[in-house]
Formats: structure tokens, C-alpha cells, sequence
């Protein structure tokens, strides 16, 4: 799978998840941010590729206090395997009636560099999580552990995780309103554009707040509004 720039993750750091949406929408792409899921505390955007987890209802004879004993375990051994800076995406099935992990599982991937957690489910441990480093959105809350609902079978695959379809090293992007997915080999362009459109919307904003009208301002339609913008954008070294 094509891997993007290395700098067009730290572009992607500096546009939101609404102008992603809208550069993907462009390309025909509707079903990319991730459904239902909130991060736990306020802070910088997460951006990392994905490194998938996929789970299946839990079944009794299978999924009991002896089943973390071995190092086989999946939840375990993806937590062990997860690259650094890789988001790590969890397949949930959309079930918060049990965790997808907890603080303590939380704490091994932010100390081996994970870029963040995303699930479609819940995590035990919220107020601890709350107090770290490393970004987690979830559905809500889910204080009973995996072992009443989830079974762990599949690593680093293709998921959904919130009703999106993720393949692992598809580029990860969240901020305070949510996830969006980015297809590995769009992520330079969509990077690139999301940057021009960003300049563009700031100019419009402060327009805005100044007054005018959005007609034939956003969307530029009037033939006076792209020399502006390319005046401002001189004056402002953008």
C-alpha cells in the first residue's frame, strides 16, 4: 500500500476533519468519518496510520479470565505488535455494553508511541485515560470487560470501525469533533488540498466577521473575491 510523505502528516495536523471531509466529498467519497464516537479529552489532532483490531461476539467457553494467560491472546498481542505512531482502530461492532480496553492497555500504547485509540465501542478506566497523554475517542463509556461481549480474532485487517470501512495504513485524522479515514494513497493530495482550502476558509472567516456577505464570497463567485484573497493571503504570508 503506497504510504503518504512523511510532511503530509504534519499537514494533516493543521486542517480539521470538516475541510477532510469536504476534500473527500469532492471525490465522491460520503461514508469516511467515523460514526458515534467522541474523544475523551480535549487536545492536539491525532493524526497516525491505522493499525487495526477486529473483534466478534464473546463466547463462554472461550472468553474467560484464563484467556489473557496466553500470548496468543489478540487484544494482547496487537497492543504488543502496534507500530509506533500507528493509531490504533478498534473494531467493536458498534457494542459499547462491554470495554475495548482499559486504562492499563490505554497506558502500554501510549508508552510504545501509539499516535491515539479509536473505537466504536466503550473503554473501562475513563477518568484515567482522561489524565494521559495519547488520544482516545469512543463510543461512550463501558466499565465491563471485553470478555462479556467481545472476542479478539483478527490483527491488522481490514474493519469498520463507526460504520467505515478502515484498511490498515489508511491515514487516521481526529480532532474535537471526530475521526475521519483518509485512503492511504489519497492522503498526500487530500493533505494538500485541505492545506489551500484552510488559507481560503480563514480568509472568508475574518471577511465574515467583518460583514460580508457570503454571496460570491464562499463560494468565490464574484470576480473581485480571488484577487482579494490573493492580496490577503501576500499580506498575511499565507
Amino acid at each position: 500500500m503506497m504510504q503518504p510523505r512523511p510532511e503530509t502528516l504534519d499537514k494533516l495536523r493543521g486542517v480539521s476533519t470538516a475541510t477532510l471531509t469536504t476534500a473527500l466529498f469532492k471525490r465522491g467519497f460520503r461514508n469516511l468519518f467515523i460514526q458515534n464516537v467522541h474523544r475523551v479529552t480535549p487536545g492536539p489532532t491525532m493524526v497516525g496510520l491505522a493499525y487495526t483490531l477486529r473483534t466478534i461476539p464473546s463466547r463462554e467457553d472461550l472468553d474467560h479470565l484464563g484467556s489473557f494467560e496466553t500470548r496468543q491472546n489478540a487484544q494482547r498481542k496487537a497492543i504488543e505488535e502496534c507500530p509506533e505512531g500507528a493509531v490504533f482502530v478498534v473494531d467493536s461492532r458498534g457494542d459499547a455494553g462491554a470495554a475495548s480496553m482499559g486504562g492499563i492497555l490505554a497506558m502500554r500504547l501510549q508508552v510504545r508511541g501509539a499516535a491515539g485509540i479509536v473505537t466504536d465501542g466503550g473503554v473501562r478506566d475513563t477518568p484515567d485515560i482522561a489524565a494521559m497523554d495519547i488520544p482516545l475517542y469512543q463510543r461512550r463509556p463501558a466499565v465491563p470487560t471485553n470478555l462479556a461481549r467481545h472476542h479478539p480474532v483478527g490483527i491488522n485487517e481490514p474493519i469498520a470501525c463507526g460504520e467505515v470501512p478502515v484498511f490498515p495504513g489508511d491515514v487516521m485524522v481526529g480532532d474535537g469533533e471526530g475521526v475521519v479515514c483518509i485512503p492511504a494513497h489519497l492522503a498526500d493530495e487530500i493533505a494538500d488540498e485541505a492545506v489551500e482550502m484552510t488559507v481560503f476558509e480563514d480568509f472568508v472567516q475574518e471577511r465574515v466577521a467583518a460583514g460580508a456577505s457570503t454571496f460570491g464570497l464562499y463560494p468565490p463567485t464574484d470576480p473581485e473575491t480571488k484577487p482579494a484573497f490573493e492580496a490577503w493571503r501576500r499580506a498575511h504570508g499565507r
